[in-house]
């Protein structure tokens, strides 16, 4: 993979891409021992173009692009190998299409160099309020300018420390033109290699030379197996001699299986030799030596769909098919790594080349739950915008993490019933299971309960104050019955208070006239 700046995208601001190379496009220093290329003296990218392509992508070169070395005559040049080596004749190679030119015949040999410079930086630490920062040659220019700084440096406020820095230079050329030169801000090189059996040297092989004896042996038995056949089919007559008048005759009368054909018996029976029948080890042979291909390529039937030899219960399938996914995942380690490095690449780019205001996608992989959120809601990469980011860009390392894995093979039905179980146990919520489903709106799913949880809890807070207004009411009720008991009550005292109190003046009355009467009685007797 080949990481660099695409200066007209985005209407001249330019974007950070990275695209696919040709191994054989690439050159590196034969000394090189890390995976990466890490500590490579340099790189080299080839790269051949016509004349019209040339001038299409530097203008400037029109008037002067006569007097440029042409490159080898050919559309690759010396890059490819010889189209000698290819197995069929049927297929165009890049040695075959330099012939097949469109206008004219020259081709320009582009020569796209990378290698280690060192670059000066400069740590400023204030010791007045502890503040440290880290800033190129050109801001540190600049800031000594200003009178207060380099005041404060020459008088200790500010110190000063010069260090130095790894990083990759680019230079381009095509013949003896330089087209540009330019320091990049990233300390690795921007070609990473995706090698799969390394060899401790920049030529990794491949999985086809752990199995290439192995397909020979089998092409062996298999011509075999066909020789056989042929044998079988086309049995050979052995017949005693001066028993046929004419062989000829004999050979295209044994070709029709109509044909009567006379010989004489006094000279013996035709003879008809069988082959010997292959014995069944040579067929177990064939199997034997195909399933260990498939195992050395990390693909047994099993994980292709095959049902043979499966066990009888489903979990102990997905069991086995989950064991031979994790033999494949050793070789996807490999491709993570480098595309961990390439998304290192592309993050150091990024933080020299994006100095302008722009609005970034953070987006996800393989359509999973975003780990972002905003406003408490759940974004994807299809459907809407996560956030916009208006960076930030200094120098230094931010906490940032490039982690590969969109394509980790997974047995997505083990995972699913796995923390199905766990939900069902009450150790997870039923999001986490969501999230291990197939479906794609996921994040409209949630958003959906999440909007039926909230109904549901306005439904239950409406209940609840509809039984409390319920009871409420009951009580107003239960107190309107009691007040107007208590209303009568009131009354029914109020008129009985009345009619004892006229007994009472009654009885008073009667008392009085009573003691009137005794009064008026003790009276007469005196």
């Amino acid at each position: 993979m080949y990481v660099y700046v695409d200066p007209e995208d985005d209407f001249g601001r330019g974007e950070v891409k990275y695209t696919h190379v040709d191994p054989f496009r690439v050159y590196v220093d034969p000394a090189a021992r890390d995976r990466y290329f890490r500590d490579a003296s340099g790189i080299i990218l080839s790269t051949y173009i016509t004349k019209e392509q040339l001038v299409n992508l530097y203008p400037e070169l029109e008037e002067m692009v006569d007097d440029i070395e042409v490159g080898t005559n050919s559309l690759y040049g010396e890059d490819y190998p010889s189209s000698n080596l290819k197995n069929s004749q049927q297929v165009f190679t890049p040695d075959e299409a330099k012939d097949l030119d469109y206008l004219v015949n020259q081709k320009y040999q582009i020569l796209d160099r990378f290698y280690k410079v060192k670059v000066p930086y400069y740590r400023l630490f204030s010791n007045v309020d502890g503040q440290e920062k880290v800033v190129d040659i050109e801001k540190y220019n600049i800031l000594l300018e200003d009178v207060e700084i380099a005041d404060a440096i020459e008088t200790g406020q500010l110190e000063v420390t010069e260090i130095q820095q790894t990083r990759i230079a680019h230079c381009s050329s095509v013949g003896e033109t330089l087209l540009f030169e330019r320091i990049l801000n990233t300390d690795i090189y921007p070609i990473v290699p995706f090698s799969n059996i390394w060899t401790n040297t920049p030529y990794p092989k491949s999985d086809v030379n752990k199995v290439k004896d192995s397909q020979r042996l089998l092409n062996k038995l298999f011509s075999l197996t066909l020789s056989h056949a042929q044998s079988a089919a086309g049995l050979k007559l052995l017949v005693p001699e001066g028993s046929v008048d004419s062989i000829s005759q004999l050979e295209k009368d044994w070709a029709n299986p109509n044909a009567v054909i006379e010989y004489n018996p006094e000279f013996g029976n035709p003879f008809f030799p069988q082959p010997a029948p292959l014995t069944s080890e040579f067929y177990y042979l064939i199997d034997r030596v195909e399933k260990y291909i498939d195992l050395n390529f990390g693909i047994p039937e099993l994980l292709q769909g095959f049902q043979d030899k499966a066990p009888d219960s489903v979990r102990g399938t997905m069991l086995i098919s989950q064991m031979g996914e994790s033999r494949g995942k050793s070789k996807l380690r490999d491709i993570e790594g480098s595309l961990s490095m390439v998304g290192k690449v592309v993050y150091n780019l990024s933080k020299d080349h994006y100095t302008f205001q722009k609005k970034i996608k953070i987006v996800q992989s393989n359509n999973n739950l975003t780990e972002f959120t905003v406003n408490n809601r759940l974004y994807d990469d299809k459907t809407n915008e996560i956030v916009s980011i208006e960076n930030d860009i200094s120098l230094g390392q931010h906490d940032i993490r490039v982690i590969s894995g969109s394509t980790l093979p997974s047995n997505k039905q083990v995972e699913y019933n796995t923390y199905l179980e766990a939900y069902k146990l009450g150790l997870v919520d039923d999001v986490e299971v969501l999230k291990k489903t197939e479906i794609f709106d996921k994040e409209g799913v949630l958003q959906r309960k999440g909007r039926m949880a909230q109904m549901q809890s306005y439904i239950a807070q409406l209940e609840n104050q509809v039984k409390k207004l319920s009871g409420d009411l009951q009580t107003a009720d239960r107190e309107m019955v009691n007040a107007r008991k208590r209303a009568e009550t009131e009354k029914f005292k109020t008129k009985l208070d009345e009619v004892v109190n006229q007994k009472k003046l009654k009885e008073e009355r009667k008392l009085m006239e009573l003691d009137r009467a005794i009064d008026n009685m003790s009276d007469d007797e005196g």
